[in-house]
């Protein structure tokens, strides 16, 4: 038997989980689990990653004293980065990319730069969010750190440097940033000098599967562990997750759904059209050579975030039978709209939003979040429709992959809104996806096909039918209305 560690990061929480692949099926084990979270320091909110460090070292320590594992792998979410010195220090704690120093960043930086070359050199969805706009709301405060870094490194680039002492930018975490040339297949160094960023400090970029180096001398004493090679997966989350969809053939789109929901198909090539920027899609680097031609969505942190601002404290089964049982599409909210981004408070703003539009404020925690979901069902309903325009032909079926496949109603709704059967799971996908990657890199899987075979083997995936259209359509053409206020 052979076995692989998958570190994966979340916004909520990390975990560290054993694959073990016996007889062409992948068994998991959940060697770890802890909060990760942002934090709030001198006004900013930052990702505390010496923390989260000595947790993931406590669970290699943990993990040793079975079987040492053949490779380790640490996925995470996307845009964030630290900046080192040339001693290899980090120059303060990362930024999370829910601070408000990007407010009006892009507007700002499309003067310099048009929205449309950004597009076309880079194809990625805006967002206020991407790297592309911290870096340049930190060039235009004139902070002295990018005067003073000497390397970049997404998160994930963060640890695996930590891990090994090498430092590499993995592909499909670097095309979120806004500026990876998709086309010229590196940084593009227009959109780094209009940023204000030097383009030394920005390292190669390797592709997913790549063998970063292996666990450094001071790693192996903390540990336990020997000389294990650390393989970069696709350490964007969500190239993780889809690298795990047990599907064959195409025709079939994707939600990794979880704090954001991630709806798109897999393709060979960046779409960057026309109309690919009118719908807003991103084109994320995948594995296999693949591009994840997607869009984000708020996705379930509407979710978390309106549990939060409840008064009493229920837990998320609770909370989503209580929708179940709430009057259906009393009230709407547009879940692409960033004022949902990190609101102070996610009941107000859902209120607001009603009043504002002349719908009912819904009626106790189950009305808000049977809000919340019908809403995101609807959003999907849309971003079907775009990929099947842009694709020119239609989809037959959606995979939701993710924790949010734990959320039976959402998935249903999924299935009555887009009228497409769904398949749900796995929930680890973004774990599995990651362990996959590594075993196919150590030559103990073959092929991505023969991956999301060994997946649809391993794992119980739900089924979802759809149902009655019945009040869908005319909830359609009002979610519709509501996006065209944005």
């Amino acid at each position: 038997m052979d076995n692989f560690l998958s570190v994966d990061l979340g916004a909520e929480s990390g975990r560290v989980v054993r694959g073990t692949l016996e007889s062409g099926k992948l068994l998991l084990d959940e060697i770890s689990r802890f909060p990760t979270g942002m934090t709030r320091m001198n006004g900013r909110l930052h990702w505390d990653v010496a923390r989260l460090f000595e947790e993931m070292k406590s669970a290699f320590k943990a993990s040793g004293s079975d079987a040492e594992p053949k490779s380790i792998g640490v996925d995470t979410w996307g845009v964030d980065f630290a900046l080192l010195a040339c001693d290899g220090s980090m120059l303060g704690l990362p930024v999370a990319y829910r601070d408000p120093r990007t407010d009006g960043m892009m507007e700002k930086f499309f003067e310099i730069v048009p929205r449309t070359e950004v597009y076309s050199r880079t194809g990625i969805q805006f967002m206020q969010i991407n790297t592309l706009y911290q870096l340049f709301a930190m060039s235009q405060s004139g902070s002295p750190l990018l005067k003073t870094a000497s390397d970049f490194l997404m998160i994930p680039d963060l640890f695996n440097f930590l891990f090994t002492g090498e430092k590499t930018n993995e592909f499909s975490n670097a095309t979120t940033s806004q500026l990876y040339n998709a086309h010229e297949h590196g940084w593009d160094t227009r959109l780094l000098e209009a940023a204000g960023v030097p383009p030394e400090i920005m390292r190669d970029v390797v592709m997913p599967g790549t063998i970063v180096g292996e666990l450094t001398a001071d790693m192996r004493a903390e540990t336990g562990l020997g000389a294990v090679p650390v393989i970069a997966p696709a350490t964007h989350d969500t190239g993780s997750a889809v690298a795990a969809v047990p599907a064959s053939g195409e025709n079939w789109a994707y939600i990794s759904s979880g704090t954001w929901s991630l709806m798109g198909i897999e393709t060979d090539r960046p779409i960057t059209d026309g109309t690919a920027l009118g719908f807003n899609f991103t084109n994320e680097g995948g594995v296999n050579n693949t591009y994840r031609f997607l869009k984000n969505i708020m996705g379930l942190w509407i979710v978390q975030r309106c549990r939060a601002g409840f008064p009493e404290q229920h837990d998320y089964a609770t909370l989503t039978a209580m929708a179940a049982d709430s009057p259906a599409f009393t009230s709407l909210i547009n879940a692409s709209d960033a004022r949902f981004l990190n609101p102070a408070s996610m009941p107000d703003e859902i209120a607001a939003f009603c009043r504002e539009t002349g719908q009912p404020v819904p009626g106790g925690p189950g009305g808000f979040v049977r809000c919340a979901l019908e809403s995101l069902a609807l959003e999907y309903r849309c971003v079907a429709g775009q990929l099947e325009q842009v694709r020119g032909k239609p989809l037959e079926r959606i995979f939701i992959i993710g924790g949010g496949t734990q959320n039976r109603l959402l998935c249903a709704m999924t299935a009555d809104a887009t009228g497409l059967p769904v398949s749900a799971g796995p929930v680890e996908a973004t774990s599995i996806g990651n362990i996959i990657v590594q075993a196919r890199a150590t030559g103990h899987i073959g092929s991505i096909e023969e991956a999301r075979a060994v997946v649809r083997e391993s794992f119980g995936i739900e089924e979802y039918e759809p149902g009655s259209a019945f009040g869908w359509d005319e909830a359609f053409e009002r979610y519709m209305k509501l996006k065209e206020r944005q």
